[in-house]
């Protein structure tokens, strides 16, 4: 079952490439479906009859997933905290350029955003390849491992980074950000919920 997740999240991830790749090259914009202004902002792009992801307004889906020391650890646990929830893996080029922005983020801002970076452990070749990347990288947030790709289904992310803004209510306050943020990006969702 897992690597039939994973195998369906890689072709689902490869589908959007050929998809977008295919778009750029007609460069037919009458055929294009409009874009919204979520995607707009990270240069994102969606699969036809992909699922939008959870909206502003749900409460964030409680999850229990263990951290790359083994540590249990559950959303509901950070209730009463601004919460970033970011989806990566490290074969993804985009997170890879991501996770020194969030590192930078997180020393300065700490205090008031907790950063859980959720690997997509079932597409990695293997844990102590996230081990590894996480220890030459110094990063220090929260690194939780999605060993059957349950978030990946739950909060329906279909492209990667994908990151949700959770406010101290538990609830999803701003639009989810698909593609890599900026620390400024950062800066203004941090500020932006409440």
């Amino acid at each position: 079952m897992k690597k039939w997740m994973a195998t369906a999240f890689l072709l689902t991830l490869f589908i959007i490439v050929i998809v977008s790749a295919i778009t750029e090259q007609t460069g037919t914009e009458n055929n294009k479906e409009p874009v919204s202004e979520d995607e707009m902002q990270s240069g994102g792009m969606k699969a036809p009859n992909a699922p939008d992801g959870l909206e502003v307004g749900e409460k964030a889906p409680d999850f229990t997933l263990q951290t790359l020391e083994g540590e249990t650890v559950k959303l509901s646990d950070y209730r009463g905290k601004k919460v970033f929830l970011n989806y990566w893996a490290t074969w993804c080029p985009p997170c890879r350029e991501e996770m020194p922005e969030m590192q930078r983020f997180h020393e300065a801002y700490e205090d008031e955003v907790v950063i859980l970076a959720v690997n997509g452990t079932g597409s990695e070749k293997s844990r102590e390849n996230v081990r590894k990347f996480v220890e030459e990288g110094g990063y220090t947030y929260p690194i939780l491992m999605d060993k059957e790709l349950e978030l990946n289904q739950m909060y329906q992310i279909i492209s990667i980074p994908t990151t949700y803004f959770i406010g101290t209510d538990g609830v999803i306050q701003e639009p989810r950000i698909v593609g890599p943020m900026t620390y400024e990006m950062m800066i203004e969702k941090k500020d932006a919920l409440n």
